[in-house]
């Protein structure tokens, strides 16, 4: 084996939630481009230890484990955040954190494909650069960051600017003490005014960039809690909970529950789900799809308790123009269709 000196070393603490699942299986959703067999590989040489101990390839991670992963220097460098002049919708800012109302279709932080024009990008430059933590687990791409949405999703985020309050929210995070509601359009009409989805989540072996409902031992428990605001048939208005944030969360339960959020690609949202096949109404789904192209979710509602003061903190913020509009469409569109 090489020296020391020309090795990094990667630190990865499982979650508190994590389902049983075997050790390859688990580093292959978070080591970017490295296979299964390298992995395999990694563990046979020793340059891939739990809880500082050699483990084997059928090993099953548990919550809290430490995973130690050698990797040669060079590869695993992340880049340094560039600052970028990009306009920021402030919500809250104090010394400590600041509040972000991020539009649909900006990333929160650089990566494969996304170097640049991100919200870590835009913070980078508001703040003159100045070096935000970085909580552990995460690179030196992601300053700041305690929680993150979807690239297509918009919504309330917030950003720690101190060690202190990046401890303080991200355990509050983990302690899921934290409110977190969205709204969400969906294809459809649930059969219950509200309940709760609680089913584990893991990649689709199929499709490494989808998530899919899955049994306890290959995936992470997930909980959601909705409630149907407006029924209008063709689709619906609900408002969405989380106790838990997993990737993708809202997006897989819906889907699972065969109401996929509206214009969400890959989910099967994008298509009509709900409703007729003449031509009039396909124009109508495709003006909506045309007036809002990205899924419709938006994260409406964030509390918090302040890090410094104790003061419980809780932000709300309406969705986007093309959400709302697309949402009044269908009330016309239901309105319409009652009155002939």
């Amino acid at each position: 084996m090489s020296s020391e000196e020309e090795y990094d070393e990667i630190k990865i603490v499982v979650d508190a939630g994590q389902a049983p699942l075997r050790i390859d299986r688990f580093l292959m959703d978070r080591l970017m481009k490295v296979s299964r067999s390298k992995i395999q590989t990694g563990i046979s040489d020793g340059d891939i230890l739990v809880n500082g101990a050699s483990t084997r390839s059928n090993y099953k991670v548990r919550p809290l484990d430490e995973i130690t992963v050698k990797v040669p220097k060079g590869r695993n460098e992340p880049s340094q955040v560039k600052p970028e002049e990009i306009d920021l919708d402030i919500i809250y800012e104090d010394d400590v954190l600041m509040v972000i109302n991020k539009p649909a279709g900006m990333v929160v932080h650089p990566g494969i494909g996304n170097p640049s024009q991100t919200l870590v990008n835009a913070i980078a430059f508001h703040l003159e650069n100045d070096d935000l933590p970085v909580m552990e687990g995460n690179t030196v791409d992601r300053p700041g960051l305690v929680h993150r949405i979807d690239k297509n999703t918009s919504g309330l985020l917030v950003i720690a600017k101190t060690e202190s309050a990046l401890s303080h929210l991200a355990k509050q995070f983990f302690d899921r003490t934290t409110g977190r509601k969205y709204l969400a359009l969906v294809w459809g009409q649930p059969n219950e005014e509200e309940g709760t989805i609680d089913a584990p989540i893991g990649r689709d072996p199929r499709n490494r960039l989808i998530y899919k409902v899955v049994d306890e031992e290959d995936g992470k428990r997930a909980v959601t809690h909705f409630r149907v605001l407006e029924p209008m048939y063709y689709v619906s208005l609900i408002e969405c909970r989380l106790e838990t944030g997993r990737t993708h969360q809202i997006r897989v339960h819906m889907n699972h529950l065969g109401h996929p959020l509206f214009g969400d690609e890959r989910y099967g949202g994008d298509r009509i789900v709900k409703g007729t096949v003449y031509q009039k109404y396909k124009q109508f789904v495709q003006n909506c799809f045309d007036i809002m192209p990205h899924h419709a979710l938006h994260a409406t509602s964030l509390a918090f308790t302040h890090p410094d003061t104790g003061e419980r903190m809780q932000f709300e913020i309406d969705p986007p123009k093309p959400f709302l509009d697309v949402v009044e469409k269908w009330r016309k569109y239901l309105s319409t269709r009652k009155n002939n």
